[in-house]
């Protein structure tokens, strides 16, 4: 069982999931990270460009997910290294401290309040993310072009892309895709048929929604849905 709560860390979201048998999932790209706990460990969930299926368990999980280009920093690593990627914490900090913010959330009883308050101590540590990272992502998110983006921000093309696979793991094409994927799975999932979601996300018809959904998620959207 999946669910989840805003955190009070601006903009993230805590989740927890408890397998309902022990089969693979499927967690989609949707151009975030997410610190994790699983089996008393902190792992780091790099952005996906494709899904990622999880182990087949029933143990739970518990997670931040960090809304996209702002983990980086506070995690002291750049979200490119993490592309495509889980990875235990120690492989990202010294071993000594990984492991006592790992005890921190096992002692907390909740592991999800656990990652929150180890999250929020970690933003009160760091400079605030670079707000040019949140309208990049906001313009994007929006169906602007990547070069409308570019010009309406004032910055240069390279700039643009060096600045988002630094904090966002990928290009501004690859994240523009991906947020496009979680608007249309948003609007299909309310219930829109398949044909007005494309033409309301930005696709050329259905056919190049099925693509994209087939080559991001490894499904069609039928499957998806269903």
């Amino acid at each position: 069982m999946y669910a989840e709560r805003a955190s009070r860390l601006a903009g993230a979201v805590v989740w927890t999931n408890t397998p309902a048998g022990p089969r693979p999932g499927r967690v989609l790209p949707d151009g975030c990270m997410d610190l994790l706990w699983h089996d008393g460990r902190l792992l780091v969930a790099g952005p996906d460009t494709r899904a990622h299926l999880t182990e087949a368990s029933l143990a739970p999980w518990a997670g931040v997910r960090f809304p996209p280009g702002t983990a980086p920093a506070l995690l002291g690593v750049p979200a490119v290294e993490l592309r495509d990627r889980r990875v235990d914490l120690t492989d990202l900090w010294p071993a000594a401290r990984a492991r006592r913010l790992a005890a921190l959330v096992n002692a907390a009883g909740d592991p999800a309040e656990g990652l929150e308050r180890a999250a929020l101590s970690r933003a009160a540590e760091t400079a605030p993310p670079d707000p040019l990272l949140g309208r990049i992502a906001a313009a994007l998110d929006a169906g602007r072009p990547v070069a409308a983006t570019a010009d309406e921000l004032g910055v240069g093309a390279r700039l643009l892309h060096r600045r988002s696979v630094a904090a966002f793991g990928y290009g501004p094409k690859t994240l523009a895709r991906v947020l496009r994927l979680q608007r249309a799975l948003a609007l299909a999932r309310a219930g829109t048929p398949l044909a007005e979601t494309a033409a309301r996300t930005g696709f050329a018809d259905q056919a190049h929604l099925t693509r994209d959904v087939r080559e991001l998620t490894g499904v069609t959207p039928g499957e998806l849905l269903g």
